[in-house]
């Protein structure tokens, strides 16, 4: 386990032009309203993240930890709350459910720790979420119904579920002519409840599978099987529901003949770039704006911030962990007086028709599904990111 204070570099490199200076006052003003009275003036507050730093999702995780770090450095530069630091302890659990379930059993018994952010992974996050009932966990990274059926009190979900996503893959696919519809996914609890969303979205549209393929597991690369399968099979479109083996797959796909488009989930998203001319033209979801959409306030914030912390490497990932970081601080900001678990839960549950510089949310006392936002981004010719 890693205490990682977020960086604060000595002298930050602001954003030039007009626009982008007022997006830095924006997030300053925001970070500065967020007071925490009920800790002392000495001794940081502590927030957990567990999640794989250097396994099959590393790229995701590291991208998520560099957006809340960047978030809670921009709250630090600007006073922190009410004087009190913020500091990020992060446990890499190397995407094994059985560590992530130990990481979040130990920041449970670290009083300092107030919260949870981002848990990475289907089972992983399954396990964090029942360790540590009475801590928040804010921002899981998947998208899988089972685990939101759960209702679980303390986890509060931003990004949309993978039903939601597969519908928006399945409506794009049929306003460009595209009807036959195909699915590759994992055989586990993260494919099974995709295979069950892409049943539910085509008998909406009132359309049958043209073709339903597996891989062993989430991790498994053996993906030839199912790769061949659906080159034979020649559908219009397959929906690649597979996370860092999404890469894989599709090599295997082109080398099997399949030509077929190719729409990958949220999860997909960061795997992409090793695909080099592969990618191209390749679709996916994405459940935060593109990272340089400077249309929204959100987004100018997060540019700023990450600039500020020293780089300028702007991703999905990193984007929806400054966001799931704003959320949980919005949370801590309605809690009252009296900041401890407890009421940190409470503040979150208080955040209705709340406006994130572009994203809504809307959580409640029986809504933990606060977010809304996904829509389909493509991959340029270039390599970069259209949406």
């Amino acid at each position: 386990m890693t205490v990682a204070t977020p960086r604060v570099p000595p002298s930050p490199v602001l954003p030039t032009g007009r626009r982008r200076a007022l997006g830095r006052i924006a997030a300053t003003a925001f970070a500065a309203g967020l007071g925490l009275p009920a800790f002392a003036q000495n001794r940081p507050l502590r927030i957990g993240a567990t999640f794989d730093n250097s396994s099959v999702e590393k790229v995701n995780g590291q991208g998520l930890f560099q957006g809340s770090s960047a978030f809670f450095a921009a709250m630090n530069r600007a006073g922190g709350f009410n004087g009190t630091r913020v500091e990020l302890v992060m446990a890499d659990d190397q995407f094994k459910p059985e560590l992530a379930k130990a990481n979040a059993l130990a920041f449970e018994k670290d009083a300092s720790v107030l919260a949870l952010l981002h848990p990475l992974g289907t089972r992983p996050s399954s396990e964090v979420m029942d360790a540590v009932p009475g801590m928040a966990v804010v921002g899981p990274l998947t998208g899988t119904l089972a685990l939101r059926k759960k209702n679980a009190p303390n986890t509060f979900w931003v990004r949309v579920n993978y039903a939601q996503e597969i519908e928006k893959l399945v409506s794009t696919a049929r306003v460009l002519g595209q009807d036959r519809i195909g699915l590759v996914h994992s055989d586990d609890p993260l494919g099974q409840s995709l295979l069950a969303a892409f049943k539910a979205s085509l008998a909406k549209a009132k359309l049958e599978p043209a073709v339903v393929a597996t891989t062993p597991n989430t991790t498994s690369m053996e993906v030839g099987p199912a790769a061949t399968a659906i080159a034979q099979a020649k559908p219009q479109v397959v929906i690649v529901g597979l996370a860092g083996t999404a890469p894989v797959f599709l090599k295997a796909l082109r080398e099997a003949g399949g030509n077929s488009s190719a729409y990958g989930l949220s999860i997909t998203a960061s795997s992409l770039g090793t695909l080099g001319e592969l990618s191209r033209g390749l679709g996916f979801t994405i459940v935060v704006p593109s990272p340089n959409a400077t249309k929204f306030e959100i987004v100018r914030r997060y540019q700023a911030d990450m600039v500020a912390n020293g780089t300028r490497e702007f991703s999905l990932a990193s984007l929806e962990g400054y966001v799931n970081a704003a959320v949980l601080a919005e949370g801590m900001r309605r809690a009252g007086p009296s900041l401890n678990r407890a009421s940190v839960l409470q503040g979150l549950e208080r955040i209705e028709g709340f406006d994130l510089g572009g994203l809504k949310l809307n959580y409640g006392r029986a809504n933990r599904e606060g977010g809304n936002f996904v829509d389909v981004a493509v991959i340029g010719s270039r390599g970069q990111m259209l949406s």
